[in-house]
């Protein structure tokens, strides 16, 4: 019995081996057969003829620039798409004039010399002459000064009121704005004991602090504040709000604040002058020039405007103060060409509803921004048939006239007379120079003044969103527009507008629409 099973077992180990030994080899017959094949095939694709890949696309973006090539728009193109918004009516009393800026022409036009309130479209001239008038790079300079008894320090205003009392790396109204914590470092710094008192210097600027039909209670509705060359963010109470109510004497809060920064008692803060000579304990500025202009244009900032006005007033040798400041402005236009008979000027930044400015000045100025590069028209004597310079006819709404442009510098009215004013010599359009006011132009429906303008989809105005770029202007009963459009064929066009009586809610979206119309055609 032992012996069967056993051999049975033995038996049954030899099957199980053999069919181990079977399937082993039908595997690696398998795979024999399927490398042969593999090898096969891989040969015959090595013989296929392979293309390099393209190069890879690298996109360039960059903006297209205005062209002077495409078809040149005409009076009566411009006239038809005008004229029938403005036969529309609800635009009270009107100037306005539209110009292209490569050739000179006058493209259309209504009242273009009548003198109108300007609201803040007068920053344009503020903003022109301190781009003529100033080097675009300088920056205005706060400084602290050792007093004459010991522990006193003197705040000297520069005429910067973008200084900021918010700490370094947060965000205020003006980009690139000076810190007080700056200045307060630098000044216990080189001060070798502690600081008991703060005097403030604003002997920079003289007059009155308020302009003439000012209202003052536009200081503490955060529209304005008093004019002096020293104060912490415009005055602005909440330097992280464009209206925010303002200092009532904003020099003696910019001292009594770095008083506390310093240890010292800020109710023993003072009007004071450092003696000639004295030790500079600390000194800080502003942004230059060309960014004040952009920002006191993007955001029609009027402490910025006005201070840019009192530095123009200094710099041409007039008084600063409103009066000598308004006058400093009008001057330096006149003296590199530009008409401005039938401006009245009495603040730096269109507040007052005493200002009166006429389109063809407002074009005019746009328009030698905007000209072509060395190529701009000749724009030295005066010009009397309704051309962007002159007085030209009053209601010539889609004339043709005489299309070349003038700036005409003979006999102006300035803001406190009538006479002959010097020209320097200067007879060539200040392109270079005013540059930066087109940068400084709030963009439609996307920053500045124009942030929330041209945004309804359906609305007449939609069209400009993006292509408008222009100065606004709002008070009561005021309401006005300046700035460039490219039109449909990429040309860029020069426009002004100015209402005066309606409510400016119910004008405002007209003008959009005038402005809008313009990039909706080619208008040739």
């Amino acid at each position: 019995m032992w012996a069967m099973w056993e051999l049975r077992r033995y038996v049954k180990r030899v099957v199980v081996v053999v069919a181990v030994l079977l399937v082993a080899a039908a595997a690696g017959l398998g795979v024999g057969f399927g490398v042969t094949a593999l090898t096969h095939r891989l040969a015959t694709l090595s013989t296929v003829e392979t293309v390099p890949p393209p190069a890879p696309v690298v996109p360039h973006p960059a903006l297209r620039p205005a062209t002077a090539d495409g078809p040149a728009p005409t009076p009566a193109g411009v006239g038809a798409v005008l004229n029938p918004l403005i036969a529309a009516g609800g635009l009270g009393t009107l100037s306005g004039q539209v110009v292209d800026p490569a050739t000179g022409a006058v493209l259309w036009q209504r009242n273009p010399a009548s003198a109108l309130v300007p609201g803040s479209t007068a920053k344009l001239l503020t903003a022109s002459a301190a781009l003529l008038a100033l080097d675009h790079q300088e920056r205005f300079h706060t400084t602290v000064l050792a007093g004459a008894d010991p522990g006193t320090v003197v705040l000297r205003g520069g005429g910067d009121p973008t200084l900021s009392g918010v700490a370094q790396g947060t965000e205020t109204g003006y980009p690139g704005a000076a810190r007080l914590d700056d200045l307060a470092s630098q000044v216990r710094a080189a001060v070798h004991g502690p600081v008991s008192r703060v005097l403030v210097d604003v002997s920079r600027y003289t007059g009155d602090a308020l302009a003439p039909s000012w209202q003052p209670a536009d200081v503490a509705g955060g529209y304005i504040a008093p004019i002096e060359p020293v104060m912490l963010d415009g005055g602005r109470a909440d330097p992280h709000q464009d209206i925010s109510p303002r200092a009532a004497k904003p020099a003696t809060a910019a001292a009594a604040e770095l008083a506390r920064r310093l240890g010292a008692d800020p109710d023993t803060v003072a009007l004071g002058s450092a003696a000639p000579g004295a030790a500079v304990l600390g000194d800080v500025s502003s942004p230059p020039v060309h960014d004040l202009v952009t920002t006191a244009l993007q955001e029609s900032d009027n402490v910025l405007a006005e201070t840019l006005a009192r530095e123009v007033a200094r710099k041409t040798g007039a008084q600063p103060s409103f009066a000598g400041a308004s006058q400093a402005v009008l001057t330096v236009l006149v003296r590199h060409g530009f008409d401005v008979r039938g401006a009245t000027l009495v603040d730096g930044s269109g507040l007052s509803t005493s200002d009166a400015v006429p389109a063809t000045l407002l074009t005019a100025l746009l328009g030698a921004a905007a000209a072509p590069d060395q190529s701009a028209p000749d724009q030295s004597a005066p010009d009397q048939s309704g051309t962007a310079g002159g007085p030209g006819n009053q209601t010539t709404a889609g004339g043709a006239g005489n299309q070349t442009t003038r700036r005409g510098a003979g006999n102006p009215a300035t803001a406190g007379g009538t006479g002959d004013q010097p020209t320097d010599g200067v007879n060539q359009p200040p392109t270079a120079a005013l540059r930066p006011l087109l940068v400084g132009l709030p963009v439609a429906g996307g920053s500045g003044t124009l942030a929330d303008r041209y945004r309804d989809p359906a609305g007449a105005s939609a069209r400009g969103r993006g292509w408008v770029r222009a100065k606004t202007g709002t008070l009561t009963g005021v309401n006005s527009l300046a700035g460039t459009v490219l039109d449909s064929d990429g040309r860029m066009l020069v426009f002004a507008l100015l209402s005066n009586g309606p409510n400016p809610a119910s004008v405002r979206p007209r003008l959009d629409g005038l402005a809008a119309q313009l990039r909706s055609c080619g208008c040739h």
